[in-house]
């Protein structure tokens, strides 16, 4: 038979207590659950923190929300969560287990709400961090991602004029011996190297994207590709701002005091979504302030992740005994300075992919055009 669980421990020990002696335990080989789309999180948690305003228990507004999913996988998830939490579990264990549904910092702090006595104040904080997570996200894919697939497409176009439709033209000259146009000739010759080396062209196109890929997912890859993030030019300074807005978000919401920062720092460096930047804080600042008991400032300051407006903030925080306040200013004012200057970048970026394009089809006109005033040699000269 089958038995959702996630260790084979609690299948053994459930097992055993209805009386059936084990022999063995097996995991599924084939079983893919789909994630929801980050949407229905987002609405879930929006939609709770609502309700817990109205001070509705927290059963009956898991068993509302429920009923009213679409999504099935987040349906099943709010079911068992409901069903354990009612059964007495943990609710920061219970949350803990669904990293995969709701992602590692969205299920920490939804779990950490109710032992919070704030829960309608942590929901809100998660489902604004969801937000802006989610907006930054489509942006990113707005500024980059689009206009390098509207690049790739455009560069497989021209190959495909270049590989297989011009010199189709091209080569009835050659057969009548008639003398080509420098921009024809030059075009003919590209022509000839791409067939004759068709496949160093797809090894080129295809191997550095998987090689970059496959770097990538390595922990030293990680480190080294979000750290150059934050060198990219125009959007590094965007992408660095607004993971110091994560982190200065996610610490306001969880500091309570200089007593219990270390938590609130590790967990806010975990949620910002960046492996370099997390790591500095817990390799640098976090033993700092605790082997050498510095201050968060100083701490900060030493990790080297952190702009000057940001280190000076939170020094000033820290003397004036408003780090937490501090920390959301922060948040706000980088959210402020993010959301305008990446529309401005999207535009930017879309007015040079059109002058590319551009550009892109004045050289094949060109080329088109000088093709078209090519004449045979007259019988008579």
């Amino acid at each position: 038979g089958e038995q959702r669980a996630f260790t084979k421990e609690e299948v053994v020990n459930a097992l055993t207590k209805l009386g059936y002696q084990v022999v063995s335990v097996n995991k599924q080989l084939f079983e893919w659950t789909p994630k929801p789309p980050q949407q229905d999180i987002v609405s879930f948690v929006k939609i709770s923190a609502e309700l817990l305003d109205q001070k509705l228990p927290y059963s009956e507004i898991l068993t509302l929300l429920i009923n009213d999913l679409e999504n099935k996988t987040l349906k099943e998830t709010l079911k068992q969560i409901n069903n354990d939490l009612k059964k007495g579990a943990d609710s920061e264990a219970t949350f803990l287990r669904y990293t995969g549904v709701f992602g590692k910092f969205a299920a920490y702090m939804l779990g950490l709400a109710s032992k919070s006595g704030n829960m309608s104040e942590i929901y809100k904080a998660t489902a604004k961090f969801l937000e802006r997570q989610q907006e930054f996200r489509k942006n990113l894919r707005s500024a980059l991602i689009t206009p390098m697939i509207t690049l790739f497409v455009l560069f497989l176009a021209v190959l495909f004029y270049v590989g297989y439709i011009f010199p189709e033209t091209a080569k009835l000259f050659q057969k009548f011996d008639i003398e080509l146009p420098p921009l024809t000739a030059a075009t003919l010759q590209l022509s000839d190297f791409l067939i004759n080396f068709w496949y160093l062209v797809i090894l080129a196109v295809i191997i550095p994207p998987i090689i970059i890929w496959r770097f990538a997912a390595t922990k030293k890859g990680r480190l080294i590709v979000d750290r150059m993030m934050f060198k990219i030019p125009i959007m590094g300074s965007l992408i660095h701002k607004t993971t110091i807005e994560v982190f200065c978000r996610v610490f306001y919401t969880l500091y309570s005091g200089s007593a219990e920062s270390i938590e609130p720092i590790r967990i806010a460096a975990e949620a910002s979504g960046n492996a370099y930047f997390e790591n500095q804080i817990k390799s640098v600042a976090i033993p700092m302030m605790i082997k050498k008991g510095t201050g968060i400032s100083e701490s900060f300051e030493a990790s080297g992740v952190f702009t000057d407006t940001a280190i000076n903030r939170f020094h000033s925080g820290e003397e004036t005994g408003t780090i937490k306040n501090t920390a959301l200013q922060l948040a706000n004012y980088y959210e402020s300075e993010t959301v305008f200057r990446l529309k401005n970048v999207i535009e930017l970026i879309q007015v040079v992919i059109a002058m590319v394009i551009m550009i892109v089809m004045i050289g094949l006109t060109l080329v088109s055009a000088e093709t078209a005033t090519i004449s045979p040699k007259s019988s008579f000269s």
